[in-house]
């Protein structure tokens, strides 16, 4: 018997995960929720489904469904995945966990509590270039790490339609101002989950680029936040001794991808990236003693990263393309996902959703510690909002807030 999951927040990003959800050969049914009835009603037709609800809690008090997908604004999160917690339901939310340190914190001690499953929809956690450095750190590629870059981009003007859908109203300027470092789980994952388990994030210090943009959406009474920054910088030290940049940038002239690591440096090995191509490199170490030499050697890894059926990019006829994936990576595991996945195209997130649905479902369905966990998510959201207090302060170092490691006796799904 499979586990039925509601689906709450219905929009263009959550259709994909209705019908992943709908495919997996562990979820029995999918439930919808929204405020909306017309969403509700064409989703019920577009995915053949039967049942729904217009309000949140009414959904809660179904005892058949046993998972709650949670699909609304971001600032919405945490007191709904409590909520959904403390009413007996495993919750996947997508990022972020909370925009609140304490409110973060009530979901992990309510995910202690009531052990249940909790997992954030981190896409970048799937991203070819984050699987390929935890691959490479694992195999002792890296060495000690050093420092690393990650970012990502992402001009508010492409996002203008998704905000007036969500906020139903002509106040969507509101939400739309959400300080960029409130949205930083991209990026942090991308490196943290490429270190060992534990590793943090400790101190910070940002700075902000103040917009004047005549859309009205950054300043002080202009939304949720009087946020006054489209464009954030921040200089992360990590509890191991390393050091990482973040961008988390909503003015800038750049396409796709939006996400990526463009640097992972280590001891021994380093990987780098731009949006032509990826590299890898490593020094010669003798096996007994200092390093002798470097290698004249460069891995170009760029096919393996990219999609199966990309080829070659010959750059001297084209210096300018960008091949982005149409499919799964080389460097993705797809044997693990169930066969309905095994041929999945997506145009957007590097095919991270099937990966995503299949762990959450594996996690509820076993009972395990998923990927993107509470403490996961915390570590990949708390910094950020560090960050942006730093912003307001002009750039002043300040402490990040840790709450620690998983519970022990939780086994890992992929352990």
């Amino acid at each position: 018997m499979g586990i039925k999951v509601g689906v709450v927040g219905i929009g263009t990003f959550s259709d994909d995960f209705i019908r992943l959800f709908k495919m997996h050969p562990d979820v029995d049914d999918v439930i919808l929720c929204d405020l909306v009835e017309e969403r509700v009603k064409k989703s019920l037709e577009k995915h053949s489904l039967t049942k729904s609800y217009p309000d949140f809690d009414e959904m809660l008090k179904d005892d058949s469904i046993d998972s709650v997908a949670v699909f609304t604004q971001r600032h919405l999160h945490g007191p709904m995945v409590v909520k959904a917690l403390k009413a007996g339901k495993n919750v996947y939310s997508a990022v972020p966990i909370a925009c609140e340190i304490d409110e973060i914190k009530e979901v992990i001690e309510t995910v202690k509590e009531t052990r249940k499953i909790y997992m954030m929809g981190e896409t970048c956690y799937y991203y070819p270039c984050a699987i390929y450095c935890r691959k490479k750190y694992k195999e002792g590629g890296f060495g000690k790490f050093v420092y690393g870059e990650s970012q990502y981009y992402h001009d508010i003007s492409e996002m203008y339609a998704d905000f007036k859908h969500s906020a139903g109203n002509d106040d969507w300027r509101k939400p739309a101002g959400i300080p960029p470092m409130f949205y930083p789980t991209h990026s942090i994952s991308m490196l943290l989950s490429a270190l060992p388990e534990g590793e943090h994030i400790t101190k910070v210090s940002c700075f902000g680029y103040e917009d004047h943009h005549e859309d009205a959406i950054y300043g002080e009474g202009k939304n949720y936040w009087d946020n006054p920054f489209s464009n954030e910088t921040a200089l992360f030290k990590l509890s191991g001794g390393g050091v990482i940049r973040i961008n988390e940038f909503r003015r800038v002239g750049i396409n796709k991808p939006s996400s990526y690591i463009t640097a992972f440096y280590g001891q021994e090995g380093s990987y780098e990236c731009s949006v032509t191509q990826h590299t890898f490199q490593r020094g010669a170490v003798a096996p007994d003693g200092p390093r002798i030499e470097y290698l004249d050697e460069v891995v170009n890894c760029y096919n393996y990263i990219n999609d199966k059926k990309a080829g070659t990019m010959d750059m001297t006829k084209d210096p300018c393309s960008v091949r982005y994936i149409v499919g799964y990576a080389p460097v993705h595991d797809v044997e693990r996902l169930p066969e309905c996945y095994h041929d999945e195209k997506a145009f957007n997130h590097f095919n991270s959703h099937p990966f995503l649905v299949d762990d959450f479902v594996k996690a509820v369905v076993t009972g395990k510690l998923p990927p993107n966990n509470a403490w996961d998510a915390a570590r990949y959201m708390i910094p950020g909002l560090v960050a942006h207090e730093s912003a307001l302060k002009g750039g002043v170092t300040m402490d990040v807030p840790d709450f620690g490691d998983a519970p022990s006796d939780w086994e890992r799904l992929f352990d």
